[in-house]
């Protein structure tokens, strides 16, 4: 009953609502619902139809459904971002694919993603929330299955004689050495089944993370709406953790579960592969238990109405908000292309967008290629350097978005505080980026790269006189650390004609191309003349690059929590949803998939060794130059924190507050708490 023109609200219509519903209850009838606040209806028990029992209350209220929405991002994160990363190699071997048509592969679950969030986010906002993410649940699982089924329509795996790594003289070598091309095999065919698994994970993931943030954001405080959205995100991180350590532990077991009884192989022999497949499965059927949840939740939580009541609107004041009221924009099919423009005309949203794809494009190309910049730079295997990439980016980005959530829920920021705060996180990021330029490392002398067999052969050269008549394949890299402290392609390329186990390693013997050691430590240099692996690196600042870029991971996560609640709060409050969907599509089309493409440019451009088999075809990149990867990686990654800068300081300059808001003192905030 106070007139108070701070209270007004944005729209005329709603303003009628309001005194409307105020005077009705003064005179005893029950007050109608404002715009845009769910009725007290909607808010119905957990449960189906008339089944609603007493227990499924308990999950009734936004920590239980942030359970439910953190498991089914979690078995997101494991199939999309862990499992299909980790098998993509087998599938590879396995199916007879190049590295184009397995990129093909990881794109589909973005072409999806793209085609479909605008749509999805559209008429999901005034929809059924819940039952969307249990379609979700359905349609990740149904995809995780459909991405298994090449294994049990394919046969059984057929391999090859294993070929000799030693130097064979004399055509001994049972390895055909012409180029001619191979029968024309079906397994490739297999392609457009796991591009149908990929889409089908793709359709899944879109009420995901746009839908399923709106309703968490529906049914919480505004202060706490950017923790429990933080909690969510860091959850998700969970999942690509789990993926690979869970899809690395079952590539150990044979793909066909038993080896034939005639057969001697393990785990390094090139013609091993792994049981990929298994994880596709259980994650089918786990994914598959969370529509149950999902279908229990009803359209809107208990208390949803008054939440929704005591929020105040921060949308960015250009008309917006308005306009959507009046014309009731969103209802039907026919609002899309206005409700889009709306959208895209809001300057602060469409700052915001290209700032958050700007650091997408970062994010993701680091996390496909920094376990390759860790292999290369400090000397180590690419299964140690994935490990340490996971153990940095993970926990890292994880840390980053619950201490963002945390910090912006406490300090109670409003939306121009927001981003203010993301400013300062981009702007720590981009300092502590500059560990590429002093935490680089040298190449190690390489024979036929940096090094010409003692003098014998030329640099870029692989062949020398000491390996002429060998045969060796150029197209089979498995490097050998020489007693000259030079690394070798192969034992091949070394000359080694023998090799024997001493206490379970493998040691190379009669190396023709390795010359004497370099410096007397004892009889133990004399024991071999090779050993498998790359020479032990002499750069001792991996702990140092370690220590920085996981602070640098965290400040850049740091502004994924806030960026998501920034959007949020400047547009209005019937298209919450559609903006997430906005920016997913620009997320995708501008950050996650150039990112690694640029990335893989960038990598491709420091490469020294190319393989060129005996067709001339190039193939993969055996070496590459440390410290002009290190620049390029360093120079791409401050390109796009810049532009970040710029465009969320643009954000705060451009962004209006409604009138209501601005004039709204904390004490007329508690007088509205005390009134309801």
């Amino acid at each position: 009953g106070i007139e108070n023109p701070v209270f007004e609200p944005p729209s005329p219509d709603l303003g009628r609502q309001r005194q409307g519903s105020a005077a009705g209850a003064a005179a005893g009838v029950p007050a109608a619902p404002a715009a845009g606040v769910p009725a007290a209806a909607e808010e119905g028990p957990c449960g189906w139809g008339h089944c609603t029992p007493k227990a499924l209350q308990l999950c009734n209220n936004p920590e239980g459904y942030l359970a439910a929405y953190s498991l089914l991002a979690i078995f997101q994160g494991i199939v999309v971002n862990g499992l299909i990363n980790i098998s993509i190699s087998t599938i590879e071997k396995r199916y007879e694919l190049n590295s184009s048509l397995t990129g093909l592969i990881s794109a589909s679950y973005d072409i999806a993603f793209c085609i479909l969030s605008l749509f999805v986010s559209f008429f999901g906002e005034r929809g059924h929330k819940p039952r969307w993410l249990a379609f979700s649940a359905f349609m990740l699982g149904l995809g995780s299955l459909i991405f298994s089924l090449p294994h049990f329509s394919s046969g059984k795996y057929h391999y090859g004689a294993k070929l000799e790594d030693t130097c064979q003289i004399s055509g001994t070598s049972s390895a055909n050495f012409t180029c001619s091309a191979s029968t024309k095999s079906s397994l490739p065919n297999y392609l457009y089944v796991f591009i149908l698994g990929q889409l089908l994970l793709g359709v899944g993931g879109t009420p995901l993370y746009t839908l399923g943030t709106a309703f968490i954001d529906d049914s919480v405080p505004k202060h706490k709406s950017s923790l429990y959205i933080g909690i969510g995100y860091a959850m998700s991180l969970l999942g690509p953790a789990i993926g690979y350590v869970l899809g690395g532990q079952l590539l150990n077991i044979y793909i066909d579960i038993q080896l034939p009884e005639s057969t001697k192989m393990d785990q390094d022999d090139p013609r091993w592969l792994g049981a990929w497949w298994i994880a596709f499965l259980a994650c089918f059927f786990s994914i598959w238990l969370l529509i149950i949840p999902f279908s229990c939740f009803p359209k809107h939580l208990p208390g949803t109405a008054k939440i929704q009541a005591e929020k105040i609107s921060e949308t960015h004041n250009d008309g917006s908000e308005a306009l959507v009221e009046t014309k009731n924009i969103g209802k039907s099919f026919k609002d899309f292309p206005m409700a889009l423009l709306i959208l895209l005309k809001n300057p602060v949203l469409m700052s915001l967008i290209i700032a958050s794809s700007s650091e997408a494009l970062v994010a993701t190309g680091f996390a496909t290629f920094l376990p390759k910049f860790i292999e290369n730079q400090f000397g180590k295997t690419s299964s140690f350097s994935a490990t340490l990439g996971g153990l940095v980016l993970i926990p890292a980005a994880a840390l980053g978005q619950i201490i963002s959530g945390i910090l912006v829920s406490k300090c109670k920021m409003d939306c121009k505080s927001i981003i203010k705060f993301m400013i300062g996180t981009c702007s720590v990021a981009l300092l502590l980026n500059t560990v590429f330029l002093f935490a680089k490392c040298g190449n190690e002398p390489f024979a036929g790269v940096s090094e010409t067999y003692n003098g014998t052969g030329t640099l870029y050269n692989l062949t020398a006189p000491c390996n002429a008549n060998c045969r060796c394949l150029s197209s089979m890299y498995y490097p050998v650390c020489g007693r000259d402290e030079v690394q070798y392609f192969s034992p091949c390329f070394a000359g080694c004609a023998s090799h024997l186990f001493n206490n379970v390693k493998k040691m190379y013997h009669n190396c023709s191309c390795i010359g004497k050691p370099k410096r007397e430590n004892g009889s133990e240099d004399f024991l071999y003349e090779a050993v498998p692996g790359k020479c032990p690196t002499q750069c001792k600042f991996l702990p140092l690059f370690l220590t920085f870029f996981f602070f640098a991971v965290v400040f850049t996560f740091m502004a994924v929590t806030p960026t998501t609640v920034a959007i949020l709060r400047c547009v209005p409050d019937k298209q919450r949803s559609f903006a997430l969907g906005v920016q997913s599509v620009f997320l995708r089309l501008l950050g996650t998939i150039p990112g690694p493409i640029l990335f893989g440019v960038a990598i491709d451009n420091s490469c020294t060794l190319w393989d060129i088999n005996e067709c001339k075809t190039k193939g993969a990149c055996w070496l590459y130059d440390n410290e002009r990867m290190a620049y390029l990686l360093m120079g791409i990654s401050a390109a796009c924190k810049i532009i970040t800068i710029i465009f969320v300081i643009m954000a705060v300059c451009l962004y209006k507050p409604p009138p209501a808001s601005a004039a709204l003192s904390q004490k007329d905030s508690e007088m509205v708490s005390a009134i309801h």
